[in-house]
Formats: C-alpha cells, sequence, structure tokens
C-alpha cells in the first residue's frame, strides 16, 4: 500500500502535465450542410460551427452576399443569397492562436422544366421503324441528367450525359425503336431525371406530355388497297356504260332525223320533176 501511495502522487502529476495543454489545440470545425444543390440564383441557410469552448473568432468566407442569422460563441448561422455558379464557401474559428477551416461545395443546377416528345410518323405498319425525338429544355448539370423513353409504363431506353458540360443548355436525343405491336394506338413519353443527391440534393423528374402512336396490321391496309380498287373499277365501268349509252342513243336520233329530213325534202319536189326522175 505505501508502494502505491508512493507512486499515486508522481502518476497524478505526470497525467496533469501531459494533458494539461490547451483542450483548445485539438478544435474542430464543422459546416452544415455538408453538400449543397441550389436552384440557379437560390439562397440557402448555412451553420458553422466549432468544438473549441471558446473561439477567438469565426466566421464564414464567400465572394457572395451572406447575412449573418444567428450565433452563439460555438455557432453562427449565415443566410447566402444570390447563388448563380458553383463555389465554395468557407467556415473558420481561431482557438487559441491557430486557425481551422472547413470548406462546402455549392452546385447550381438548372431543372428540367420543359420536355417535348415527338413521333416520326404517328402511324406506322407494324414491324416498321419510327423515331421518337426527345427534347428538354435548358438543364444543368447535364451530368447527373438521364433521358428515359416509355411506351405506357414499360421503359424502352435510357440514355445518360457522363462527362458531359456542366453548363445549362438544351439537350435533343433521338430514339430508335420498331412498332412490334398492333391492334390500336400505344401511348409514348420522354422523361427527364436530375439525380443530385450526390451533390446534396433531391432527384427531379418531369415527363412530357404523352404521344399517341398508330399502328395497324400491313394484312389490312392490302385489303382496303383491294376494296378502294374494285370500288374505283366498278365505278369507273358504270359511268362508262352510262356515256355509251347516251352516245348510241344520240347517234340513233341523228340518223332518225337524218331519214325523215330526205323524205321531207323529196316531197317538196315539184310533181313533174318527180315523175321525170321516175
Amino acid at each position: 500500500m505505501p508502494s502505491l501511495g508512493c507512486w499515486g502522487l508522481p502518476a497524478a502529476l505526470l497525467t496533469l502535465l501531459c494533458c494539461s495543454g490547451p483542450a483548445e489545440m485539438t478544435f474542430e470545425v464543422d459546416i452544415w450542410p455538408e453538400k449543397l444543390a441550389v436552384e440557379t440564383v437560390g439562397s440557402r441557410r448555412v451553420n458553422c460551427s466549432t468544438s473549441c469552448a471558446q473561439p477567438d473568432s469565426g466566421g464564414l468566407e464567400t465572394f457572395l452576399t451572406k447575412q449573418l442569422v444567428d450565433q452563439q460563441p460555438q455557432w453562427q448561422q449565415y443566410l447566402v443569397s444570390n447563388i448563380s455558379q458553383d463555389t465554395v464557401l468557407i467556415c473558420y474559428f481561431s482557438c487559441a492562436g491557430m486557425t481551422r477551416s472547413k470548406s462546402l461545395n455549392v452546385s447550381v443546377y438548372q431543372p428540367p422544366k420543359q420536355v417535348t416528345l415527338k413521333l416520326q410518323p404517328t402511324r406506322v405498319a407494324m414491324g416498321t421503324a419510327f423515331t421518337a425525338e426527345c427534347r428538354v429544355a435548358a438543364v444543368k448539370p447535364l451530368s447527373s441528367l438521364t433521358l428515359s423513353l416509355f411506351r405506357g409504363q414499360e421503359t424502352l431506353h435510357n440514355q445518360t450525359f457522363a462527362g458531359a458540360a456542366a453548363a445549362a443548355q438544351e439537350v435533343t436525343t433521338i430514339f430508335n425503336s420498331t412498332a412490334q405491336e398492333g391492334g390500336g394506338p400505344l401511348t409514348f413519353s420522354c422523361q427527364a431525371e436530375l439525380d443530385l443527391r450526390s451533390q446534396g440534393g433531391d432527384i427531379i423528374r418531369s415527363v412530357s406530355e404523352p404521344q399517341i402512336l398508330q399502328v395497324y396490321e400491313p394484312v389490312q391496309d392490302k385489303q382496303m388497297v383491294i376494296i378502294v380498287t374494285v370500288v374505283s373499277v366498278l365505278l369507273f365501268l358504270f359511268v362508262t356504260s352510262i356515256l355509251l349509252c347516251f352516245v348510241i342513243s344520240q347517234h340513233q336520233r341523228h340518223r332518225h332525223r337524218g331519214s325523215y329530213g330526205v323524205l321531207a325534202a323529196w316531197q317538196r319536189l315539184p310533181r313533174a320533176f318527180r315523175m321525170q326522175s321516175a
């Protein structure tokens, strides 16, 4: 027991000496949110905090418009406005002569508000190719965009734009497909999906107005051509027969009128001349 008492005091002093350094030397700085996606010319609240109990100073570094909304010794809240382009926000605190900071990447996006779909042609025979043109108004960033073509609830095609420029621009994509089913109209639509989860945002979707594709079977079309042809021939024969009847009747009428004219002229001749001729 005495030995323990002898060693207890030195151990306690050693512990105090080792841990008596300023706790603030190990302070941390945090920023919330850790990632931020903002629609063009938007505003967001940003919190800066520190583990230092009594920081000397702190703040938010940015070239954007900022307003201090609230603060306490260990945290500050700012309203950052007019965010029009990708940028970096930096929170910093000074504690016991040391300064530490933490950055926040801000991504500016432009949602796909207008999506249009155009089918060419709008009526095709079964097994015939057609094109679906999907057009999306200015959207950003393209690397997070996915365009999907739907037939009813079935997904026919997906297209991504990984590696595309980040600048907002209009996107036009053409999908080639084949009409596989007949017996009625088919409904198509185009969906634009902007996935901002990796940048601290959400998934934004926009769908075009549905477009109808009329699909018919070629056999039915041939039958219709045959029917139209037969009707046309019968109509031609009918009209031709009427014309022939008219021409024949007119010809007979002229012949009949010609015979009566010769007889009338003979009767008008003088009797003597008729006898002489006889």
